[in-house]
């Protein structure tokens, strides 16, 4: 079994930048792909970024790319999400996910632990 935990949501203004944390426990973190996913209220979750065991691969949805970046400190086992320049559409619950079988991927269904996540809000 893996926690995850995320942190480090909030409320920002349109323009501004948050930093959301993931911390795993439960599993070597070095051998977990990780992935950040946001789900807004009447919508379908949605992959946002994801990262590979090394950190060497990374991948971004196309509404993010430039904006939004994944790291991971295996040292800390714990992944980043830096996000700047945010818009109201990023708005959402943002959800950290965990899984062993596969790098760096974008499809939810291989993901196999999930955290409780952390409400983002862009507005003015």
């Amino acid at each position: 079994q893996v926690q995850l935990v995320e942190s480090g949501g909030g409320l920002v203004e349109p323009g501004g930048s948050l930093r959301l944390s993931c911390a795993a426990s439960g599993r070597t973190f070095r051998w977990l792909t990780m992935g950040w996913f946001r789900q807004a209220p009447g919508k379908e979750r949605e992959f946002v970024a994801t990262i590979s065991w090394t950190g060497g691969m990374t991948d971004y949805a196309d509404s993010v790319k430039g904006r939004f970046t994944i790291s991971r400190d295996n040292a800390k086992n714990t992944v980043y999400l830096i996000m700047n320049s945010l818009k109201p559409e990023d708005t959402a619950a943002y959800y950290c996910a965990a899984t062993e079988r596969v790098q760096a991927t974008t499809r939810g269904n291989l993901y196999d632990y999930w955290g409780q996540g952390t409400q983002v809000t862009v507005s003015s």
